[in-house]
């Protein structure tokens, strides 16, 4: 991911992110730092119109990629495309929510690597991005990360971000390490679930059949991008994606994601 502007200095344990492998899992709330949205900023939201920033890069893989990914599935509230010039300007006003892409460091991981995320945010008259009240993060790859690794799969990321938006609503409590329990209960449903690995994602010792009888379970399938891309199009039910990063060769995260 290249010309990426907004960096999150974060002071969480770097623990909570590389070891997620959850069901229905983001970082939702591992970021100590960064402000949970208020029952009433919940409301505001559905009010507002949410902007989505496009990176500034014309070769950009990501740009298409998230336009279709919104067109196809973004219900909650108008939509839009802008700059991050544009962002700067409009982010402190209340009427914009925004989907934007940020880098993250973490105070506590001494190899001071970069993980790229994708941000819901509300609009706020604050100094700095990170005092804007967050709705979800997730995870997308490490810094320099090609496009190309994620962006194929952003239809079933704006999904869960509209999703989470929907469930915060339906339960306002619900935030913060309270959000964490929510998702984490449903993780032994996975085991009853197809899961989705791309034969990419897998570093090349665990791409043989060998390895597939030896280590992986029985609902673990290990799939082209292709079958993936086909799964989330079609949302496919008791259908889970694994999302990782094992191809740049920078460091691993792993988020389960619902391809429904």
């Amino acid at each position: 991911m290249r010309n990426i502007r907004f960096i999150y200095q974060k002071t969480t344990d770097m623990q909570r992110i590389l070891s997620l492998v959850l069901l229905l899992t983001v970082s939702i709330a591992s970021f100590s730092q960064t402000p949970f949205p208020e029952a009433d900023e919940v409301d505001q939201f559905f009010n507002t119109t949410t902007l989505v920033v496009l990176e500034d890069d014309p070769w950009s893989l990501y740009n298409p990629q998230i336009k279709k990914a919104v067109n196809e599935n973004w219900k909650i509230t108008p939509f839009g495309f802008i700059s991050a010039t544009e962002f700067n300007e409009k982010r402190r006003d209340p009427a914009y929510s925004f989907i934007v892409l940020t880098s993250t460091r973490f105070d506590r991981d001494k190899a001071g690597t970069i993980f790229n995320f994708i941000n819901l945010l509300l609009g706020k008259d604050v100094g700095r991005i990170e005092y804007m009240p967050e709705f979800c993060a997730i995870p997308l790859s490490v810094e320099d990360a090609e496009d190309a690794l994620y962006a194929h799969k952003l239809g079933i990321v704006v999904r869960f971000l509209q999703a989470h938006v929907e469930h915060i609503k339906e339960d306002p409590s619900l935030k913060g390490k309270k959000y964490l329990k929510y998702y984490n209960k449903f993780i032994p449903e996975a085991i009853n679930k197809t899961i989705l690995v791309a034969k990419d994602d897998l570093v090349e010792e665990l791409q043989t059949q060998k390895a597939v009888e030896k280590y992986y379970p029985e609902n673990l399938k290990v799939a082209s991008d292709e079958e993936v891309d086909e799964a989330i199009k079609a949302e496919a039910e008791n259908t889970l994606v694994l999302h990782g990063n094992n191809r740049s060769g920078q460091g691993v995260f792993l988020t389960i994601l619902p391809a429904v």
